[in-house]
């Protein structure tokens, strides 16, 4: 009887530290979800490596700039690391400090900013007849204005994953020697 008892003693324990392991945080991974904060509508969803990047790219109604912020993933977060607000011309906009950007998003006026570490868990995007927000997150490019129509809004969040949702998010990528030449 204690030979039994021992043995499911064993396996309960053997069971319990898989589960604890499959349910605990993976902290190299960010799950990233763009939903319809009015309905709670879930539009994508996506798992990313850390340092994975997303980029955003937006017109600004107000100086008629191209926007372009840029991400990584990050242990659950975002972090920007770069943004530029340029002018449609193509003409180079001016460097400024990571300290300058908070204040020139609402000044107005080209610049652009790199070596940025502004985190972010949850941001509300509204959509503009003029911005036409797009964001690129691995293959896709999902555009917000056909998602919610002009003064909807798209709600970013992340959160940190549990290892067994990293399982069915990783792809695999052929090795060189595997590829084929079109």
């Amino acid at each position: 009887m204690r030979h039994k008892i021992l043995i499911v003693a064993i396996v309960l324990g053997f069971l319990a530290t898989v589960l604890w392991v499959l349910l605990s945080p993976a902290a190299e991974y960010t799950r990233l979800k763009l939903t319809d904060p009015e309905t709670g509508k879930e539009f994508a969803s996506f798992v990313l490596r850390d340092d994975e990047p997303v980029v955003l790219t937006w017109r600004n109604s107000i100086w008629g700039l191209d926007v372009t912020e840029a991400f990584v993933a990050k242990s659950g977060l975002l972090i920007q690391t770069e943004v530029t607000f340029a002018q449609p011309d193509g003409t180079p906009p001016p460097r400024v400090t990571a300290r300058d950007v908070d204040d020139l998003y609402h000044t107005g006026g080209a610049f652009s900013a790199k070596g940025l570490a502004r985190p972010l868990h949850q941001v509300v995007y509204r959509v503009g007849e003029i911005g036409k927000p797009k964001m690129r997150i691995q293959d896709q490019l999902i555009e917000f204005k056909p998602l919610v129509g002009f003064g909807g809004r798209v709600l970013l969040t992340t959160t940190t994953v549990r290892l067994y949702e990293t399982i069915s998010a990783l792809r695999w990528i052929p090795s060189s020697s595997e590829r084929r030449s079109p």
